[in-house]
């Protein structure tokens, strides 16, 4: 089975799972970007219905972040997105994204190297908190999916998602610059959350992933 075909399997088992653990009127968000040993990999925590790809009628990629402006501040700040596509989303109200605009991101960060992802799949209708044991029901597919991407490194954004993939408990606070390796393999970083309630934590988070950047260089 191709690398395509693995990804697209594993897209069918997030979208049974969002069934019991997401919103039954919204679609799950998987993924996007450089699927072929990218230089870095960021993984968030999981969907809403924010983004425009969780709606029914979308028919573009189901990658996170469609539709939403501020996340892109960071991928800006590390030179990780062409700085007009980058205007451009600023510019753009949330219903106002294409499919094809969508699309543009989307190669454009798949030029830069880079892969997308939630732990969780599973789209909400606000931001709640999920339960650690929620994440837990994506944790082998997202370490399958991660196996298949194989990036070169992993960036985990928050003490959550952070704690649950490399099973034990992380405070990002205590670990900044700190490199963990998962599953005998992977070269992990943990650090801040740059979104929503975790938006005052921006700057460090780009501190952090800068020298994360230089260092793998």
């Amino acid at each position: 089975m191709g690398k395509e075909e693995q990804l697209n399997a594993l897209c069918r088992e997030y979208d049974e799972l969002q069934t019991e653990y997401g919103d039954a009127s919204l679609n799950s968000i998987y993924f996007g970007g450089c699927v072929n040993n990218p230089d870095i990999c960021f993984v968030f925590m999981n969907p809403t219905k924010k983004s425009i790809a969780s709606k029914k009628e979308w028919k573009g990629y189901r990658s996170p972040w469609i539709g939403i402006k501020n996340i892109w501040d960071l991928f800006n700040d590390l030179c990780l997105i062409n700085t007009s596509i980058y205007k451009e989303i600023k510019l753009k109200k949330g219903n106002e994204w294409t499919v094809d605009f969508a699309k543009q991101v989307y190669d454009n960060i798949k030029d830069n190297k880079v892969f997308i992802t939630n732990l969780a799949k599973c789209t909400q209708i606000d931001a709640r908190e999920l339960s650690n044991s929620v994440y837990e029901k994506y944790l082998d597919l997202f370490l399958k999916e991660i196996d298949i991407v194989n990036p070169k490194i992993i960036v985990l954004f928050g003490n959550q998602v952070s704690s649950v993939v490399l099973n034990k408990k992380v405070s990002v606070s205590q670990c900044r610059k700190q490199q963990f390796i998962l599953n005998k393999k992977y070269k992990c970083y943990c650090v801040y959350y740059p979104i929503g309630n975790g938006r005052f934590n921006i700057d460090k988070s780009i501190e952090d992933l800068k020298y994360i950047i230089d260092k793998s260089k």
